[in-house]
């Protein structure tokens, strides 16, 4: 599987919201950050828990509380890091 985004890519989580298992944290949709590092190729989640195959490419991606929480961040420059599948993932 090759990989579409590399460490320093900005990125945005698709505001999906499927039924089902899901994977990627409601807070994070809709929101901006960074590729932090490539994780790589690993079974998708999302359709395995179903019985269907499928590799899934895995990122981390950092975002600043600021972007998480808006103007409620205690600590606007913290960072959170989360392990997100690539089809959750669109260039920003």
């Amino acid at each position: 599987m090759t990989e579409h985004f590399a460490p320093g890519d900005k990125v945005v989580t698709k505001q999906m919201f499927p039924p089902g298992h899901v994977r990627t944290p409601w807070y994070l949709r809709g929101k901006t950050g960074v590729i932090e590092r490539v994780i790589g190729d690993t079974g998708d989640p999302e359709a395995l828990a179903y019985r269907r195959d499928g590799p899934a490419h895995l990122y981390r991606v950092r975002f600043t509380m600021a972007e998480v929480w808006g103007e409620g961040a205690e600590r606007p420059d913290d960072v959170l890091d989360a392990e997100i599948f690539e089809n959750w993932l669109e260039p920003a």
